[in-house]
């Protein structure tokens, strides 16, 4: 307390936001009680050192928070005997000591400066506490801490993993370790909490990942893996949390719970990070309250001789940035920082001051002699890193509009792709560093594209040719059949021919057909056939049969594979085909010759992302000449046009088109061909059916500094 015209000044250190950790030993109750506590620093470890009427016989139950810092040791069945329930200590990490007793436990609370473990020692009727090293700066919430070391020799099986809720809504995740001998490592991660059990393994039917977010606590996942001899627990939470940490025999719980938020204090605001004080004044001149605030910061604050007026200020635990900036607000003032010194007058001195400052350092630079500076560079050209220089924010063309100062000027030599500027000594640094962020080398991508065509066909079909003739007319005998009374019927395959099976002139064919149904199939031309004849001793009458019937199955398969190498965010492109004529009829009637393409086309755009993926824009054309009709040959095409994330080295499918054709055709004889069993001779079935398939893929790589030299 800081005692200040009659009025008074509380100091409040700044509190570290973190997690709370607690470490727990076997708890054992030691009987008598607390004689003197003494803190002394040895070797650089600061050392407490409690006194008892006896020897302790096991060390106490304890635990370690990080926010507030603090070590809490409990000791039951002890009574304090020193008379104080407050030390003020103040050597290295250790601030403060209180004794608290409530009924038969008494409970020694260490107050830290920063975070740390601790470690107890036995040492007759005295129990000695030594803190750990404080570990550097911005690493106390990601560092490891060790709960405990691993004490068992052979790699033990975890027993149980499990997940409650606590009462307060906190997460409560139990782990059921197979000895109290197991150690533990503990790391706060971004997202979570890292827990590791040495030389333990994990059982098949716990290597699993717990959702548990239904319960309404801050713990959203725990997922458990096996990592050679050692079992790691991540425990994923969301929103403002802290957790702790405890060992009771060989069960193991971690708690996550939502942090608590003191409502009678005042919320620090965002860039707040001094120490925090209390301010209770009643109508106190604001530079004798300015001065207050750079005795307790240390901070040399020099206030303008216009800065008057009084005050009446009542701050709570508010860092004291904040509380300067609450002053200043009040009052209109603004401030100035330079090293250690503060100047603090009314915003528009300021703004009049700086405002000078800027004109003046304006005209200096108009009066400041010019420099020309050649630039080499290496892979940038010249030429385009001049219009980047030289041309105005609005697009049009200009001198200095956009990167050089008003009298600067710049000029490229494309032979030797150098770099002329003439500017101010400043500016010409600016260029320096600006080129050298813009003169890199490009990275390289090789694109792979697999284009892959299959064809999948199968076909069947059955045939019959049915026919006959008679020839006894023709070698002098009677044709046909007689119906009575002189009549008679003569059958053929067609007109001509029947009327010569009677006799009444012409010659009768012997390869006629009743019924011409033969397989057929399409784009297969020979057919496989068997011949049946049934005929008279004399030979003059026949009766033939043959069947047909073929099978076909074919597969065939085209693999197209583009590759292109091209930098970053360039477009490239390759193809391979064929550019096919036709003719082209002007309105006024003249013809002239123009060319289409069926070709095989990659063109592609990558872009690498700062996590090492690859952004493509494709597209893909594999085209074939198709069918030729009276104005040209027309083009089969199949195109692909898209953009994808793909990692680097992956392969991925970006698209595919599917056919499937099945055609099922009879031909017969009306009525006749629909006769049971001998119905198949006056008809023939075709079945087919075609497969295509296309599928593309792509394999995007970088291609590193080696790759380019091999």
């Amino acid at each position: 307390m800081k005692h200040h015209n009659g009025f008074f000044v509380n100091r409040y250190r700044s509190v570290a936001v973190g997690v709370s950790i607690a470490i727990m030993s076997v708890s054992a109750a030691a009987q008598g009680v607390i004689n003197a506590i003494s803190a002394s620093v040895q070797g650089g470890v600061e050392v407490l050192k409690i006194d008892f009427d006896q020897s302790p016989v096991t060390a106490p139950t304890g635990f370690a928070t990080q926010s507030p810092a603090r070590v809490a040791l409990d000791f039951h069945g002890v009574g304090n005997a020193t008379g104080k329930s407050a030390y003020e200590v103040n050597l290295g990490n250790l601030k403060s000591v209180n004794v608290v007793q409530a009924g038969e436990r008494s409970r020694i609370v260490l107050n830290l400066k920063a975070a740390t473990s601790y470690r107890t020692e036995i040492q007759g009727k005295a129990l000695v506490v030594s803190l750990d090293p404080v570990a550097g700066a911005g690493g106390g919430a990601s560092s490891v801490i060790h709960f405990s070391d691993a004490q068992n020799g052979d790699v033990l099986p975890l027993r149980d993993v499990d997940f409650r809720r606590g009462a307060d809504g906190s997460g409560r995740i139990v782990v059921n370790l197979p000895s109290n001998q197991v150690g533990v490592d503990l790391q706060q991660q971004s997202r979570g909490i890292a827990v590791e059990f040495m030389r333990s393994s994990l059982p098949e039917g716990l290597r699993r990942r717990l959702d548990v977010t239904d319960f309404g606590t801050p713990v959203q996942t725990v997922t458990t893996t096996q990592v050679g001899e050692r079992v790691r627990m991540l425990i994923e939470s969301v929103g403002d949390w802290e957790h702790s940490a405890y060992q009771s025999d060989s069960q193991f719980v971690i708690e996550v719970r939502q942090k608590k938020v003191d409502l009678s204090k005042l919320t620090q605001g965002p860039g707040y990070s001094g120490e925090k004080l209390s301010l209770n004044f009643q109508n106190i001149e604001v530079r004798s309250l300015l001065q207050v605030i750079a005795d307790f910061t240390n901070f040399n604050i020099v206030t303008s001789d216009t800065v008057s007026g009084a005050l009446t200020l009542r701050l709570k635990d508010v860092p004291w940035d904040q509380a300067l900036q609450i002053i200043m607000d009040a009052k209109g003032l603004g401030m100035k920082k330079t090293g250690s010194v503060l100047w603090i007058a009314p915003k528009d001195e300021i703004d009049a001051r700086t405002k000078k400052d800027f004109e003046a350092a304006q005209a200096i630079q108009k009066l400041e002699p010019l420099k020309t500076q050649a630039y080499q560079l290496n892979y940038a050209k010249a030429a385009d890193i001049l219009t980047q220089l030289t041309t105005s924010a609005s697009g049009s063309g200009g001198v200095g509009t956009r990167f050089l100062s008003e009298r600067g000027s710049a000029i490229s030599e494309p032979r030797t792709n150098q770099l002329f500027v003439t500017d101010t000594p400043s500016k010409l640094e600016e260029v320096r560093l600006l080129l050298a962020s813009l003169d890199v080398a490009v990275r390289q991508v090789l694109i792979e594209a697999r284009i892959v065509e299959a064809r999948d066909s199968f076909g069947r079909s059955l045939g019959v040719r049915l026919g006959g003739s008679d020839l006894r007319a023709n070698r002098g005998g009677d044709g046909g059949y007689g119906l009575g009374g002189n009549n008679r019927v003569a059958f053929g395959t067609s007109y001509s021919d029947a009327v010569a099976s009677s006799g009444a002139g012409g010659t009768t064919s012997t390869n006629g057909n009743f019924v011409n149904l033969p397989a057929s199939l399409s784009n297969v031309s020979s057919v496989g056939s068997f011949a049946l004849s049934i005929f008279n001793s004399a030979a003059n009458r026949f009766l033939t049969l043959e069947l047909s019937a073929m099978e076909a199955d074919g597969k065939g398969r085209i693999v197209s594979s583009p590759r292109i190498i091209t930098a970053d965010q360039t477009k490239a492109l390759i193809e391979q085909g064929t550019e096919y004529p036709y003719s082209i009829t002007a309105p006024n009637g003249a013809t002239s010759l123009a060319f289409k393409k069926a070709v095989l086309k990659l063109e592609v755009t990558p872009q690498i992302t700062p996590e090492g993926n690859i952004i493509l824009d494709l597209d893909i054309n594999k085209d074939s000449r198709g069918e030729t009709t009276t104005q040209g040959v027309a083009i089969d095409t199949k195109h692909v046009k898209t953009q994808i994330l793909i990692e680097n080295g992956g392969t991925v499918v970006i698209g595919g088109i599917f056919e499937m054709e099945e055609t099922n055709q009879e031909n017969k004889i009306p009525l006749i061909g629909d006769v049971p069993v001998v119905g198949n001779l006056f008809k023939s079935r075709t079945k087919e059916s075609t497969k295509r398939e296309m599928l593309v893929f792509i394999t995007p790589k970088v291609i590193s500094d080696s790759g380019l030299k091999k």
